[in-house]
């Protein structure tokens, strides 16, 4: 098991994501809230969670959230490369019962911290969709401006959604 650089929080602990986790993350990803706010498909495999997990960007990273031994929130950072290696794109989710207590901005604290102070990541993106007013909260808590509206981005549940790309750029 990796070296725990964690960062402890009210009741739940962030870390770097391990194959540990690869159950517990499956799991998560497969919940009907979870997977409204993502791309994903219902049914995900733990194959298809291993493979996603063993293959991180370079300079990218891997975060959960766990709570006596659960994982409860997910939360990557992906590397560009070439001219866009001062970007990056952040996706994160937190388990459905646990919205609303934090989580998500201790994610997002630790993705942006390792983004400024560790890679030198000028520019942070991310997509949501428009109907996800929590999130859109949070990432303005963070600095993410909206920089514009993707007028059907995906199919979900039935029908075509909008989506907003959000973005930080450090000064």
């Amino acid at each position: 098991m990796p070296a725990d650089t964690s960062t402890d929080s009210p009741g739940f602990l962030v870390r770097a994501a391990h194959p540990g986790d690869i159950d517990g993350l499956t799991k998560l990803i497969n919940l009907p809230g979870f997977r409204h706010g993502t791309l994903r498909l219902p049914h995900q495999t733990f194959e298809t969670v291993r493979k996603w997990l063993e293959a991180p960007s370079v300079g990218g990273l891997h975060l959960v959230a766990v709570e006596a031994g659960t994982v409860i929130a997910q939360g990557s950072l992906t590397r560009y490369a070439g001219r866009r290696s001062h970007a990056a794109s952040i996706g994160m989710g937190v388990h459905d019962a646990h919205c609303g207590k934090g989580v998500g901005s201790a994610l997002m604290k630790e993705l942006i911290d390792a983004a400024d102070n560790w890679l030198d990541i000028r520019r942070l993106e991310l997509t949501v969709f428009s109907d996800n007013a929590p999130a859109i909260a949070l990432y303005r808590t963070f600095g993410f401006e909206t920089e514009g509206e993707h007028k059907a981005f995906a199919f979900r549940a039935g029908e075509y959604v909008d989506a907003l790309a959000m973005a930080r750029v450090r000064k």
